[in-house]
């Protein structure tokens, strides 16, 4: 029986991505979409392809809507050979909550009613 080892950053990356979040649901597994946009050779017209990876998530950290970088690691599962190396960018609606949440939790003080 093979013993479980969890999936560590390469020390140099082969390919490093750039995308947003576009499902966190699955347990360690999210989601992210990237777009790349090309120009056409003879027309000039730009065009726009997205794809999607999965990616492993140790944290659960990321969520819908950030910006995040991933790489390229060893196989994980069937589809998933991408790991997590950073959050570039929160979303917007997540910020938001967080300030809402530390503004109902920060106490009053004795002179204030």
């Amino acid at each position: 029986m093979k013993k479980y080892i969890p999936p560590q950053v390469p020390v140099r990356p082969t390919q490093v991505k750039l995308g947003t979040v576009v499902r966190d649901k699955m347990e360690k597994t999210i989601l992210v979409e990237v777009n790349t946009f090309r120009r056409h050779p003879l027309y000039r017209q730009v065009t726009r392809a997205s794809k999607r990876y999965l990616v492993h998530d140790e944290t659960n950290s990321a969520h819908v809507g950030d910006q995040v970088r991933f790489c390229l690691c060893r196989p994980i599962s069937r589809h998933k050979s991408w790991i997590l190396t950073a959050i570039v960018r929160q979303s917007a609606q997540r910020i938001a909550a967080e300030a809402a949440i530390e503004s109902q939790s920060v106490p009053a003080t004795e002179g204030e009613e």
